[in-house]
């Protein structure tokens, strides 16, 4: 199929929006990764789109900005991805990690299109890293984005742009009819919105604290939200409560240890805290309360942020020495440092009693073997088991960040919304992560969420199109 060369309409103010798109073929809620492969798909089917984005232009791409690489199979060695990546590995994985939760038919479907991802996307402008430059880490599962997810979602728009694609900022979606209305909200008006179909690709709840109060508690008012603020799961919401079946469980997000020094929300990737399993974790009272070297692998950014979830007020501390330094690259905020322990402490607002002698007993257990055998500690210590005596000291406070919630909307293989009673909502479909519980469960794996964005953007943005008597390509194909 020869690509649409139409010219960009965009439409920052509701007043320039023309009249027929208050009645589009398709309506795409949410400008994430998902949300743009619905679009980009359904316009080169040849269907009307509108776009609607709550978040302003500047900060577009919800938590696909943020983003470095993409999950993608493939059975040959790449220019993006050394070795190899088998389809069935694939499956494994997704399996694997939702523990039960995922849909055989959502991980079969997955997994049968995630192949060739890269090919689409850089035919539509997204630039890939090559693993030679050594920029990033070595990867034979994920590819990387040249100049990130910021550059991936630059990309993206542009090519929507091109196309014809209608995109309308800083809008709201307040209701979403399952009779397919739905309504707007912009610039103090409402606009009322008929499309052919609805793709909903607005993520889920994360950045909703009332919502997520429900199954935490008062936790949840300390999380720091690591991607966009503009992820209220309005959509989801009311859905839901028009009698849409759901996927996943609530009260489960995925969670990593960040900075407790970083912004509110969007603070991306940057402010995930290293090097814990080089010293010790201890509460903000200065006890150890878990062991820092069991888990070491890629996971271990997530460990880290569950515990620190079951701490009083939610904030741990990693206490490391100077040889820790050696082991990760410098942070966005730098430690904390003293020249003893003591001196520490009251930096930190802990008793320097506690502390000291907390990291004394460490040491002493760490060393000790009487009648030649080990003192255990306790909580028990996997190695690495560093002693913690160089000076300086250093701290690094850290909070449990959310990067996206695990309950949202269950969908077909052809990313129909399903109902309660069985059937599909005909009219109204769903890409990503307001999606993605269907898949991944409570689990995740590095690239895993923009895999599921692209790979049922897609899917979404094609049957969506196909509603108003537009031809269907199947995903990963092209005439």
């Amino acid at each position: 199929m020869a690509r649409l060369r139409l010219p960009a309409l965009l439409y920052p103010d509701a007043s320039e929006l023309v009249e027929d798109m208050t009645s589009p073929d398709v309506l795409v809620l949410g400008g994430g990764m998902a949300g743009l492969c619905a679009a980009i798909e359904a316009r080169e089917a040849g269907a009307r789109v509108l776009l609607v984005e709550e978040s302003p232009a500047w900060r577009r791409g919800g938590n696909a900005r943020h983003a470095r690489n993409m999950r993608e199979p493939h059975e040959e060695p790449t220019p993006f991805s050394p070795r190899t990546y088998p389809r069935a590995e694939l499956v494994e994985d997704l399996y694997r990690i939702s523990a039960g939760l995922g849909d055989p038919d959502l991980i079969e479907t997955v997994a049968r299109h995630a192949h060739g991802l890269s090919d689409w996307l850089i035919a539509r402008g997204v630039a890939l890293q090559f693993p030679e430059e050594g920029v990033l880490p070595h990867s034979r599962k994920t590819v990387f984005f040249l100049g990130g997810g910021t550059a991936m979602i630059r990309a993206l728009y542009r090519e929507a742009e091109r196309l014809g694609v209608r995109i309308l900022f800083e809008a709201e979606a307040r209701t979403v009819d399952l009779n397919g209305r739905t309504e707007v909200l912009h610039a103090g008006r409402v606009l009322n919105i008929r499309p052919g179909a609805t793709v909903v690709c607005s993520g889920g709840y994360q950045a909703n604290r009332k919502w997520l109060q429900e199954s935490w508690g008062r936790a949840a008012h300390h999380l720091v939200l690591r991607g966009t603020k503009y992820a209220m799961g309005g959509p989801l919401r009311d859905l839901l409560d028009q009698g849409v079946a759901s996927s996943g469980e609530p009260g489960f997000g995925h969670l990593v240890a960040v900075d407790a020094r970083s912004p509110k929300w969007d603070g991306g990737i940057v402010t995930r805290v290293e090097g814990v399993q080089y010293g010790i974790a201890v509460t903000a009272s200065g006890r150890r309360f878990f062991d820092e070297g069991k888990d070491v692998a890629s996971t271990r950014y997530g460990t880290w942020g569950r515990m620190a979830l079951e701490t009083s007020g939610q904030l741990a501390w990693a206490i490391m020495d100077a040889r820790a330094a050696a082991h990760f690259p410098s942070p966005v905020y730098p430690p904390i440092e003293a020249p003893t322990l003591e001196e520490l402490a009251p930096v930190i607002h802990m008793d320097p009693q506690v502390l000291a002698g907390e990291v004394r007993e460490y040491n002493s257990i760490l060393g000790a073997e009487p009648d030649g055998r080990r003192r255990r500690l306790e909580p028990p210590r996997t190695r690495p088991a560093p002693y913690v005596v160089k000076p300086p000291f250093r701290a690094v406070p850290f909070r449990p960040g959310i990067t996206f919630t695990c309950y949202g909307l269950k969908v077909d293989s052809r990313a129909r919304v399903m109902r309660l009673d069985g059937y599909p909502c005909e009219t109204v479909f769903a890409a990503g992560m307001i999606m993605a519980p269907g898949v991944l469960g409570r689990g995740y794996v590095s690239g895993a969420a923009l895999m599921v964005a692209a790979v049922f953007g897609r899917i979404a943005g094609r049957n969506a199109a196909r509603l108003r008597g537009h031809g269907l390509l199947l995903p990963g194909t092209r005439s």
